[in-house]
């Protein structure tokens, strides 16, 4: 008759070992589509999560449109001229007065990010349009200045300027 010490392995031993881990995988398996639907699903993340805008490729005097929870965002290299002649307005004589540095982030005053949206029945102006180097809306004639603020035409208010930061010089995040 043979014994087996405490030191020696068993197939008992490996049974345990087996039997564990093959529950342990179940276990994970069974839990994973329980944890994982408590995820909001891609149009909700869509809807409202932030994104990041690469500003390298866009060169000065520029316009993209990206868009962010469904609207259009304008992002906007403006050139010194427009910068200049956006400052020199006096503001007192806009429609809805807002300096052009309180439109910008600091140290950033070459980038606009406004929401595209005209501020009168929410047409899309086009930038680079209009008499003031800004955004045009062709549906009523509203136009706004290269700091997005209305000079002329029914449009009430300035075009937004939706929460953004700098992530770095050439990188910010909407939202």
């Amino acid at each position: 008759m043979t014994t087996s010490t405490s030191a020696e392995h068993s197939r008992r031993d490996f049974l345990y070992v087996a039997t564990g881990a093959v529950a342990a995988v179940g276990t994970v398996a069974a839990i994973w589509p329980l944890v994982s639907q408590m995820n909001p699903d891609a149009s909700t993340i869509a809807a409202g999560a932030p994104i990041e805008v690469d500003l390298a490729p866009i060169a000065e005097g520029q316009a993209i449109k990206v868009f962010w929870r469904s609207k259009p965002i304008y992002i906007m290299n403006r050139t010194k001229k427009q910068i200049e002649e956006a400052r020199a307005v006096a503001v007192s004589s806009l429609p809805d007065p807002q300096s052009d540095q309180a439109r910008v982030k600091e140290g950033h005053d070459q980038w606009l990010v406004v929401i595209g949206i005209c501020t009168h029945l929410g047409c899309i102006p086009i930038a680079h349009e209009g008499s003031y180097d800004g955004f045009f809306c062709p549906c009523h004639g509203s136009q706004y200045d290269s700091s997005g603020r209305i000079r002329q035409g029914p449009a009430p208010a300035n075009l937004a300027v939706p929460p953004y930061s700098f992530a770095s010089d050439t990188r910010i995040k909407i939202g």
